[in-house]
């Protein structure tokens, strides 16, 4: 019985994305019982967030789910979930507050969002054709330049996690520093705000190490292919 021995480089990026899941919303759980001492409801900490940097332009909208909140910026909408929009714990005014985070580097023109934005494209091609061509191409000899053409394209998605990170860092930093200086948590709450946006940002880790792995595995069978037909 064949064994695929590359089966072994995805494995611990699974393990590490179940941990990175289960580490945010147990955290993110744990700090959603801790109310800040305002009693500021997380869309209102958005909404204020919002108008201080000049975006009244910008709304904020309720949407269902667990923590599928979101910014979409050709919307030019926040959309908080269910418990995130009305709650007025420290874990949602963080949440929150990162998605502004999000808005504002849009309105700066922050370098790194707007090559995210761009290279969406060719990640959604990537993400849905580089294995289908890499498997083609390794099954008909005449289509073996395809192969390539299957792997550079999911170095684009690479590119793109790779990219995602230094975006969720930043707006994450950028939510912190205004909750401390605008004195919407206290020192207290912001460290609690902080251990759930650090646990958020290892899913975009996992993320970008599933992803190398993924594109490592696509090299290593593409050789393998190669090798048996020599």
């Amino acid at each position: 019985m064949y064994f695929d021995a590359t089966y072994l480089l995805v494995i611990p990026a699974i393990i590490f994305a179940l941990i990175a899941q289960i580490k945010v919303k147990s955290t993110f759980n744990r700090y959603s019982s801790e109310h800040n001492q305002h009693g500021y409801t997380a869309k209102e900490v958005a909404r204020k967030i919002l108008d201080d940097n000049g975006l009244q332009n910008v709304s904020i909208e309720y949407v269902k789910g667990e923590l599928t909140d979101h910014y979409d910026p050709s919307a030019n909408v926040i959309r908080l979930s269910d418990s995130v929009y009305s709650s007025t714990s420290v874990a949602a005014i963080g949440v929150a507050a990162h998605e502004v985070g999000h808005a504002i580097q849009h309105a700066k023109g922050y370098a790194p969002i707007k090559v995210r934005q761009a290279i969406i494209p060719v990640t959604q091609i990537g993400s849905s054709l580089a294995v289908p061509l890499v498997l083609v191409g390794m099954l008909f000899s005449a289509l073996n330049w395809l192969v390539p053409v299957g792997i550079f394209l999911y170095t684009g998605v690479v590119f793109f996690q790779a990219v995602t990170l230094p975006v969720e860092f930043n707006a994450s930093n950028r939510a912190l520093k205004t909750l401390d200086e605008n004195l919407i948590l206290y020192k207290d709450e912001v460290k609690m705000a902080k251990k759930v946006l650090g646990a958020a940002a290892m899913t975009y880790v996992a993320a970008m190490f599933s992803s190398l792995m993924s594109l490592l595995r696509l090299i290593l069978i593409a050789n393998g292919g190669r090798g048996r037909r020599r």
